[in-house]
């Protein structure tokens, strides 16, 4: 019999000495890279959780630590229907495939709507910062609105890091979906998730090729900010400039090359203080994809959230893009630092 530490007695054990309720050494605490802390201290008004949701998001995945991030969005089930958004690569029928996909490749965040979401939030519950899409439309509307389908509680039920929400700038809806988003990102933030806006002009007195030309596309931006958002979400601006009060303001420079462009739309988003990322757009070749990238990178964008040209390859080049494309914002912030 031996006694512990002065106490109790147990036969047969080894003196211990006193034990140590507190250990002296404990886990070491993560530090913050500067990027990231430099990104965060853009959102020093915000609370404590909205700002960890972030840091969530940014200190994930391959790119973490690097202010930089590439997020798999797969709500175009909703938006063009299940052949046009799934024929191409029929695995992705499976919402179990895309949760694998954005892990395998080591994203950022995951972002879907509610039933996608709910299809692997269990199964895959922690192993990747998720953002609940919380409205869509679908190719039958005659008009460009969008329901609400999910809500801040389910993102929550759901262990989600941000609610994500599509506002059309220029829609007959437009000032009725602004109301929607702000009762939104005030629930948002007063639950601690953060609010990703998929700001998307279009609709009103804006042409087709009015909705990505780069006044527009910048305007829309700065409405995202403007309205609370912490992640913006744009088209890559083309060179047409669509509003005719805008066009001497944009006169006198060359706005040829996709890097100015996208260092404007930056501009136009609280001068760089809030993060914004580019849209992978419509489906297209492995080199045109990666010189679209290069040139967001170069220009300043915070990253990519790329959907169709990821899910529509079969997974072993959707994983090669995928890697291809991380690399490109791995050498930038590398350049950056």
């Amino acid at each position: 019999m031996v006694k512990i530490g002065g106490g109790v007695e147990r036969r047969g054990s080894p003196r211990l000495g006193r034990l140590n309720v507190f250990p002296a050494q404990r886990n070491p605490v993560v530090s913050l890279s500067p990027a990231v802390s430099a990104i965060l201290e853009n959102y020093d008004a915000e609370n404590p959780g909205t700002r960890a949701k972030l840091v969530q998001m940014l200190n994930h995945g391959r790119l973490a630590g690097t202010g930089k991030m590439v997020i798999l969005p797969v709500d175009q089930g909703f938006e063009h229907g299940p052949a046009r958004s799934f024929a191409p690569n029929p695995v992705g029928y499976d919402p179990l495939y895309h949760w694998q996909l954005a892990i395998d490749a080591g994203l950022n965040a995951f972002a879907a709507p509610i039933g996608l979401l709910t299809a692997g939030a269990s199964r895959f519950a922690g192993q990747i910062p998720t953002i609940l899409k919380v409205n869509s439309s679908n190719s039958h509307a005659l008009n460009a609105d969008q329901a609400l389908t999910g809500s801040v509680e389910d993102a929550l039920r759901l262990g989600c890091v941000a609610v994500g929400y599509t506002l059309y700038p220029g829609s007959e809806q437009q000032f009725d979906m602004q109301e929607k988003l702000r009762e939104l990102t005030k629930d948002a933030r007063d639950a601690g998730l953060a609010v990703v806006v998929w700001s998307y002009p279009r609709g009103g007195g804006l042409s087709r090729e009015g909705e990505t030309s780069l006044d527009v596309i910048a305007y829309a931006a700065h409405i995202a900010a403007l309205m609370g958002a912490h992640i913006i979400k744009v088209k890559p601006p083309k060179t047409r400039i669509e509003q005719e009060a805008a066009k001497k303001h944009y006169e006198g420079k060359d706005w040829s090359r996709l890097e100015d462009r996208i260092a404007h739309v930056i501009q136009s988003a609280f001068d760089g203080r809030r993060i914004v990322i580019f849209s992978g757009g419509e489906a297209k070749g492995t080199d045109a994809v990666a010189k679209e990238i290069a040139a967001i990178a170069k220009g300043g964008g915070f990253g990519s959230i790329i959907g169709r040209n990821a899910f529509q390859r079969s997974r072993t080049d959707a994983l090669a893009l995928l890697d291809q494309l991380i690399s490109i914002y791995a050498d930038q912030a590398a350049q950056e630092a």
